[in-house]
């Protein structure tokens, strides 16, 4: 077993399975016209987490033995074949990494997006996503430990002038759980608006 994944089974999370059950969620938004606009402007991000991720060494060499001695027991590849893959392989992870991160607080792509509306401290982000105090912070913050996934905005904002009500509507699929703690914080927020979520267990 190589460190990297002895490390990980040392410290699984069970709130956070390797394989997680993706859930579908409806959520409609509504309240005065002008304060669900707000909203809208306001949950509108990337819809990635900028994590700042920690030294790739470990990794790349790790994905070395992989390549050079599969655990299924295939032929591996070559040591030179195997180094410029495993190294090719850390570059696109590093590159991945950097798009996220000049992507947050500047594209609007996702409607709906956690980390927009309840901002994971830049601290947290420092330490990584697989850093048990970060899985805490996001359980404790959100009730989720990933970035919600296939977000769409399913209608547009409903309502006549700005006094009088509008509705707003999502769809978004989450890892596992409902993120109840995030909503929770959202309704205290903005407590104009009423926070209907429905989770779609036919469908998880």
């Amino acid at each position: 077993m190589n460190r990297q994944v002895a490390a990980k089974g040392a410290g699984a999370d069970p709130m956070a399975p390797a394989q997680p059950d993706w859930l579908r969620h409806d959520l409609v938004i509504s309240g005065p016209a002008i304060d669900v606009q707000a909203f809208q402007s306001a949950a509108a991000g990337s819809g990635a987490i900028p994590w700042h991720l920690p030294d790739l060494s470990l990794a790349e060499e790790d994905q070395l033995h992989a390549l050079l001695n599969p655990p299924d027991g295939s032929r591996g590849l070559s040591l030179a074949a195997a180094r410029i893959l495993a190294r090719q392989l850390r570059s696109a992870v590093e590159s991945q990494a950097d798009r996220v991160i000049q992507a947050a607080g500047r594209s609007k792509a996702c409607p709906f997006d956690l980390h927009a509306l309840l901002p994971i401290p830049a601290m947290i982000l420092q330490r990584g996503p697989d850093h048990p105090g970060s899985r805490a912070w996001l359980r404790q913050h959100w009730g989720v430990v990933q970035s919600l996934r296939q977000v769409r905005q399913v209608t547009g904002l409903h309502g006549g002038s700005p006094r009088r009500s509008a509705r707003i509507a999502y769809e978004f699929w989450s890892a596992d759980w409902t993120p109840w703690p995030a909503l929770g914080t959202l309704r205290k927020t903005w407590p104009s608006l009423v926070f209907d979520c429905r989770p779609d267990y036919a469908h998880g």
